[in-house]
C-alpha cells in the first residue's frame, strides 16, 4: 500500500477541481497523478473500473470514487476554515443536487450543442441560468457566500461548474444579469487556494 493517498485527477475536470480544493484547504499531502483521458492508467482502471476522475486511493486500500466523498473525507480529517460548519446542510444538499443533476446536464448541452441538437445553445444556456445561476445570484445579493457570510463546502463544490459555464461564452457571461455571481466567481478563482490547485502538473 502507498504511504500517501494517491489522487487520480485531471486538471480541468470540475469534479477533480472540487476534490483538490478540499484536499488543499485541509492541508493533506497526496500523490497526484494527472490522467491522460485518452490513455487511462491500468492502475486507475483496476481500482476504479468506471475510469473517471477524481479517484482517491487511501493507504489502507479504501477507494473513494466520488468527488463529494473525497471532499467530505478531506474535511473530516481537518477543516481549518469550517467548510462543513458554515451553513444549513439541507440547503447545501439541495444546491448540490441541482448542480450535479439538471444544471450539469444543461451545462454539457450548452458547451457541446452539436451533441444535443434538439435545442439551441442559447436555449440550453437560458435554462441553465434559470435552473441554478439566477437563484445563486439572488442568494449572493444577500450575502457574500452561497449559504451566508462564510465559505461552505457547497461554494467550493459549485465553483468549478460555474467557472466552466462562464468560459463557454466569456463575452456573454461578462455582461449577463448575474453581477453578484460574477463577483463571487472572480473572487474565488483569483484566490491563492484556487490558483494553487490549478497549477499545471510538472512534466516528468
Amino acid at each position: 500500500m502507498p504511504s500517501l493517498p494517491i489522487l487520480y485527477t485531471f486538471r480541468r475536470c470540475p469534479y477533480a477541481i472540487r476534490a483538490r480544493l478540499a484536499i488543499q484547504v485541509a492541508g493533506i499531502a497526496v500523490e497526484k497523478r494527472e490522467v491522460v483521458l485518452k490513455d487511462k492508467p491500468s492502475h486507475l482502471l483496476a481500482i476504479s473500473p468506471k475510469g473517471t476522475v477524481p479517484v482517491l486511493l487511501l493507504p489502507n486500500g479504501q477507494v473513494l470514487e466520488q468527488s463529494l466523498d473525497i471532499m467530505h473525507w478531506a474535511l473530516t480529517q481537518h477543516d481549518p476554515q469550517g467548510w462543513l460548519a458554515h451553513g444549513n446542510t439541507l440547503d447545501a444538499q439541495q444546491l448540490l443536487d441541482t448542480n450535479d443533476g439538471p444544471f450539469k446536464r444543461l451545462l454539457d448541452a450548452y458547451k457541446y450543442p452539436e451533441r444535443h441538437p434538439q435545442r439551441t445553445a442559447t436555449q440550453y444556456r437560458d435554462e441553465a441560468v434559470a435552473t441554478l445561476l439566477a437563484p445563486l445570484d439572488a442568494r449572493l445579493q444577500q450575502h457574500p457566500q452561497l449559504l451566508g457570510d462564510q465559505v461552505h463546502l457547497v461554494d467550493m463544490a459549485l465553483l468549478p461548474f460555474v467557472r466552466q459555464f462562464a468560459q463557454v461564452d466569456a463575452a456573454w457571461f461578462a455582461q449577463a444579469p448575474l453581477p453578484a455571481l460574477r463577483h463571487w466567481l472572480q473572487t474565488h478563482v483569483h484566490s491563492p487556494l484556487f490558483e494553487q490547485v490549478m497549477q499545471k502538473p510538472a512534466i516528468t
